[in-house]
């Protein structure tokens, strides 16, 4: 495993940086799951510039994991219900290059802990129900604890939502 790793918050000066990594993590995450049409609608609402600083300032933590002070990868988490202390993992890509470093699951236990120092006894998570990343998930801890269909624009996300007691 690679040591040679930082992670820390993002600001709204890091958003160009989310953007391109977004931009190369998102279509070979999802373009054996999702229609092409499918992936650039999604993307243009999640990952604009302009989508990007809304959810920083509608509470969501961005945080970036550099290797060599190179951002390869990002998640981002926020309150989902308070009063359950429930918070929610955004979202989590990794620079496919770097897959298999063991960077999804520092990056995933850094989101824990920082989510249980702000008060979270629970952190769910949303995966396509055709990724391959739920094995993931579960190898960390998760499990299945419903399946929801959300609509995005005029196309729909068939999800588990995956749930972990921190």
């Amino acid at each position: 495993m690679n040591t040679n790793h930082t992670i820390r918050q993002a600001s709204t000066e890091d958003i160009p940086a989310i953007k391109r990594l977004a931009d190369e993590t998102w279509e070979p995450t999802y373009k054996s799951i999702l229609s092409k049409e499918q992936i650039d609608y999604m993307f243009e609402v999640i990952y604009s510039e302009a989508a990007l600083e809304a959810q920083m300032k509608e509470g969501q933590t961005f945080l970036l994991l550099l290797e060599e002070a190179q951002p390869v990868g990002f998640a981002a988490y926020s309150v989902k219900d308070a009063e359950a202390s429930v918070y929610k993992l955004n979202k989590i890509y990794l620079l496919p290059q770097t897959q298999g470093k063991g960077y999804g699951k520092i990056l995933l236990q850094e989101v824990e802990q920082q989510a249980k120092k702000a008060g979270a006894a629970i952190l769910d998570l949303n995966v396509n129900r055709h990724n391959n990343a739920k094995a993931f998930y579960e190898r960390a801890g998760y499990h299945v604890h419903q399946q929801e269909d959300i609509a995005i624009g005029p196309y729909w996300m068939n999800d588990y939502v995956m749930r972990k007691a921190l």
